[in-house]
């Protein structure tokens, strides 16, 4: 194809007698118009030659005005010596209607930014607060001619962004915002009938509330920076912005970009505010529709952003705060949660973002399955059967629901889940995971995480179960068949959290003596945190482990003869066991039953003490 032929200029006909040259003349044809000139518009030089045209040996009147479209005299104003044109190639026409965009959008030369102090951050309040004034004023004279409030509205956008540099200086602005009552009005502006003014606000006080708000004071010592942000957060407030963020969330159409943005934004706000004040996670939850809303957002079919948003706000406002969860439960929030991850049954998330969501999904059921009346919830809706389907396949969500029923079938009130996760045939799926058969590799064994949460199903198991029962002996059979493998599997376990334990146990003598050399006092803080410390390094899976074996030794004899035999080949015996048992229960709690007529913890350990003992 020749590039030449598609940009030629069209051939004029025959009877022409007046050369016609299109709106925007191409270079070529400004080269033909210069050598089409007649001579005696042609200076000559004293030899007689002649020299090349120039803009400057032309007079104004001889321009054809013919040539510019619209008759624009300086359309050609910038044309250098070869023909080029470096203007707007705009007609006097255009160059008026932009004018007029541009005034009434507010563009023009950028001001200068200027260092804030107190006196150019009440300049700038006061500038906000006269846009708001006019905007108001004209919307209300002339409610049904926009071009009428356009121009002020123009201004009030502008009005609102020049407020963003407030949050790099927080203690000197936010007293000053809340003095002038420009928070109130900021506020009032959430109900603005122009979408895009309730956006520029939500952007607004997301950022005068981030957490990285007033970095650079922090840095230099100031030290005042929590205290600004506080009285800013109490305004907000004191206006009751978590209620018309709300309802902005129902107003807003995610289908356009600035709305999707938007409802980020005010995601983002009660994030803010939240980690500010995890106090504020109740009110966000009992006194707005927010909970319903991020139910119903998160059941979108298409995955986004937001939808992810929503689910880590979930997972935030559930996090160590009962009354949230009991919100939770009364809403089906149970019964949506478990119908989203359904989804993930037979599929891993697409990317990273959606395994993100799923993960958010997933802790948020296990922070609500602390609290009773989730657990029967999570049972009517059919959980446990979900997430054994879940265990069966080698996909990411079966490391999550292992964890998932550890969190649900843990306490007194987790029985009736423990019976129906055995009649769901999860014992089998589960001790192949233990085992490591599920890897399909020999010597393996299940990711230390999902080890820490199979033990603790087992523990509940045989906590919960109660004896003599189908399902409790079924899950003693699963520890003598195979000639009792899995009985050595908790040996080794118990082996390498020993070995962990003892280096664990050498490092705090080290520093324990190490203080009384330095001539300190050993504090009962110290002794908790030295215990802490134990068990992250192996005391916790070793109590577990021990439990479980505690258990088993003492309701079978053959299991009984079998792991004192291998126990002994290790200079071990019971002993040992009761011993860890007894540390266990010298440091549980008495709380750890939450229904009147079952044990606690510590009961239920110092009677199987008893029993190992005798």
């Amino acid at each position: 194809m020749d590039v030449d032929q598609l940009f030629k200029a069209p051939k004029l006909s025959a009877g022409s007698l007046k050369r016609k040259m299109p709106d925007n003349p191409t270079p070529e044809a400004l080269k033909r118009m210069k050598q089409d000139t007649p001579s005696h518009a042609v200076p000559t030089t004293d030899k007689g030659k002649a020299r090349a045209v120039t803009v400057e040996d032309v007079e104004e009147e001889d321009i054809d005005m013919n040539f510019a479209p619209g008759g624009d005299a300086d359309y050609f104003a910038e044309e250098d010596e070869d023909g080029r044109f470096y203007g707007g190639g705009l007609t006097q026409e255009q160059k008026q209607i932009l004018n007029i965009f541009d005034s009434a959008t507010g563009e023009g030369q950028p001001d200068e930014p200027e260092e804030l102090s107190v006196t150019s951050i009440r300049r700038i309040l006061l500038k906000f607060e006269r846009a708001v004034n006019k905007n108001t004023d004209q919307r209300s004279k002339y409610p049904d001619d926009p071009t009428k409030f356009i121009d002020s509205e123009a201004d009030l956008d502008l009005a609102i962004k020049s407020l963003l540099p407030l949050a790099q200086a927080p203690t000197l602005a936010y007293p000053e915002l809340v003095k002038a009552g420009a928070v109130t009005l900021l506020i009032g502006l959430l109900t603005h009938e122009n979408m895009d003014i309730v956006i520029d606000v939500v952007e607004l006080i997301h950022e005068l509330t981030d957490e990285d708000v007033g970095a650079e004071e922090e840095q230099e010592g100031t030290g005042e920076t929590e205290e600004a942000l506080k009285v800013l957060v109490d305004n907000l407030l004191e206006n009751s912005i978590f209620d018309l963020l709300t309802d902005n969330l129902q107003r807003m159409n995610e289908s356009e970009e600035s709305d999707r943005q938007g409802v980020f934004h005010i995601l983002g706000i009660f994030e803010n505010l939240v980690g500010f004040n995890t106090e504020l996670s109740s009110t966000l939850v009992s006194k707005t529709r927010l909970l319903p809303w991020l139910l119903d957002r998160m059941q979108a079919t298409n995955h986004d952003e937001n939808r992810s948003y929503a689910a880590e706000l979930l997972s935030i406002l559930l996090q160590n705060n009962a009354e949230n969860r009991l919100q939770f439960g009364q809403k089906d929030g149970v019964e949506t949660v478990l119908k989203i991850l359904s989804h993930f049954r037979r599929r891993d998330p697409v990317d990273a973002d959606e395994i993100e969501f799923m993960e958010n999904l997933f802790d948020a059921l296990c922070s609500a399955l602390d609290e009773p009346p989730i657990k029967k919830l999570f049972l009517d809706s059919e959980g446990p059967d979900l997430m054994v389907l879940m265990m069966k396949e080698k996909i990411q969500s079966r490391s999550r629901s292992i964890k998932t029923l550890n969190y649900a079938m843990s306490g007194p009130k987790g029985s009736d889940i423990c019976a129906a996760f055995v009649e769901a045939l999860g014992l089998k799926t589960l001790f192949s995971i233990f085992m490591g058969k599920a890897q399909k590799k020999k010597n393996t064994t299940a990711p230390p995480e999902d080890l820490s949460h199979i033990l603790g199903i087992i523990s509940s198991l045989l906590s919960n179960l109660p004896s003599d029962t189908p399902e409790r002996i079924r899950l003693l059979t699963k520890f003598v068949e195979n000639n009792y493998e899995k009985v050595d599997k908790l040996l080794e376990i118990r082996d390498s959290a020993h070995t962990r334990l003892e280096v664990t146990n050498r490092e705090i003598e080290a520093d324990k003596k190490e203080m009384l050399d330095n001539g300190e006092e050993v504090t009962g803080e110290d002794q908790d945190l030295w215990y802490l410390r134990r068990l992250d390094g192996g005391l916790f899976t070793l109590q577990t482990v021990d439990y479980i074996l505690g258990w088993i030794v003492m309701e079978d004899d053959g299991i009984q003869m079998h792991a004192l035999q291998m126990l002994n080949r290790k200079n071990q015996s019971l002993k040992d066991i009761v011993q860890t048992l007894r540390i266990y229960r010298d440091n549980v709690g008495e709380l750890g039953s939450q229904d009147d007529h079952a044990p606690s913890q510590k009961q239920i350990l110092s009677g199987l003490i008893e029993a190992l003992d005798s």
